[in-house]
């Protein structure tokens, strides 16, 4: 056994001691605000159905949809290729993973809308439909046809909206504990924030929902919509986003770009309206760098350009969503909106390529720092932690899309799900 060296110090213990205990509240502080990634599955999308038009089959009808678009606009993995530019390598299993997935899951994340998509309706009509889509939902969950997140958007907390919005979200939760309880996958969207205060508002709203049913506090969490110029920037110059995460106290979800309002808001023109615009840009940088490390998820817009009509024009729309998506994914936006079936092959398509596409490259660089790690060997590359943690991320991501398999996935990097969940800094998976 190796003889330890006596190295000499100048500072006293009592020096590292009075320092730790300087540097406790921030210790704290930094725990709460950057709990890091939740390590939980993020859904690639969000289909938002308004609340008169969702049925019990309306998943199912999205994804008979979206293959019966394939089979008259791109029958094959070659016509898709051709039409969305998708590498020869890839073409194939992207197009067989993308029809399972069609098949099996077509949506990931259901919002039944009570806001822009239902509208204003008479008081007794807007109760049913909330009342309806408790029933909806937990019928679902009970058979297990229910995608795996699922829930509603609510209407704002502004003064003209406010009571509207706080009876349906109170009609859906009380319908689903009523028949049951709240399943494990419920999101809930409150839109068109504006002020810290009124987050603070919907985590009172969760509060006494939990108080008055006898649920565990902090069992209600729901996403913020940033769709207004004041959800980035306050009128006294601060970000506005990190102000509402800080006041979602833990609650908060995640962060959905609003295309539309937010462009308009921005007196963005119709026609250049866009999740690729650079007010689009900058709202979601700063929603990002303020999201970063909290534990609360991003998602893009959508494009309301539809797949619909002649051949042709559904061509022009698939390549217009399939790069919108491809530049978010690049961008870190693994999550966007979806508003049509026809939208569904494009989103895969995207996701599947984006993932299959470097899977190769990722796996040989998580299986070269797991060798260097162990060996304390150079390797052929210097990757540090971070970026390990970054590999196995993606790595994870495409597995629970379906764009990537297990058995391939620790074929090329030696990994099980769990080493790649204990490197990802996620809960380990044990099944």
């Amino acid at each position: 056994m190796a003889r330890r060296e006596t190295v000499e110090t100048s500072l006293p213990g009592a020096v590292r001691e009075s320092i730790a205990a300087s540097l406790a509240a921030v210790d704290a502080e930094l725990a709460r605000r950057y709990p890091g990634d939740p390590g939980t599955r993020q859904p690639v999308h969000t289909v938002y159905v308004p609340g008169d038009l969702v049925t019990a089959d309306t998943v199912r009808d999205w994804g008979d949809q979206a293959l019966a678009a394939l089979d008259a606009h791109a029958p094959d993995a070659a016509a898709l290729a051709a039409i969305l530019n998708i590498p020869d390598h890839v073409a194939g299993p992207v197009y067989a993973r993308m029809r399972a997935k069609l098949e099996r899951e077509p949506v990931e994340d259901l919002r039944i809308d009570f806001e822009d998509g239902y509208g204003t309706r008479p008081d007794a009509e807007e109760d049913a439909a909330a009342a309806r889509a408790a029933s909806l939902v937990a019928a679902a969950c009970a058979t297990g046809t229910a995608p795996p997140y699922v829930g509603i958007r609510m209407k704002c907390l502004e003064a003209a909206v406010r009571d509207r919005g706080i009876r349906t979200l109170d009609i859906f939760l009380t319908g689903l504990m009523e028949a049951g309880g709240l399943p494990a996958g419920l999101m809930l969207t409150l839109p068109k924030v504006t002020y810290p205060e009124q987050v603070r508002a919907m985590v009172r709203l969760c509060e006494e929902f939990e108080r008055a049913r006898g649920l565990t506090a902090g069992r209600i969490g729901f996403e913020i919509q940033i769709e207004t110029t004041q959800a980035i920037l306050g009128p006294d110059g601060r970000a506005t986003v990190a102000r509402m995460i800080d006041a979602a106290d833990g609650r908060a979800t995640g962060l959905h770009y609003g295309t539309f309002d937010y462009s308009a808001s921005c007196g963005v023109s119709a026609a250049h309206q866009s999740m690729d615009h650079p007010v689009a840009d900058h709202a979601k940088a700063v929603m990002q760098v303020a999201a970063a490390g909290t534990g609360v998820r991003l998602s893009d817009g959508s494009t309301n350009v539809l797949p619909v009509g002649s051949t042709e024009r559904v061509h022009d729309a698939w390549r217009l969503h399939h790069r919108l998506v491809r530049r978010s994914l690049a961008r870190a936006y693994y999550q966007g909106w979806d508003m049509h079936p026809g939208h569904l092959p494009t989103r895969y398509a995207a996701v599947y390529a984006f993932y299959r596409e470097g899977l190769e490259a990722a796996a040989a660089r998580l299986a070269a720092y797991v060798d260097r790690t162990a060996t304390s060997g150079s390797g052929g590359i210097a990757d540090e932690p971070a970026t390990a943690k970054a590999l196995s991320g993606h790595l994870l991501r495409g597995l629970d899309c379906g764009a990537l398999d297990g058995a391939e996935v620790e074929r090329l990097t030696g990994l099980s799900r769990a080493g790649l969940d204990a490197l990802a800094g996620r809960p380990v998976t044990t099944t």
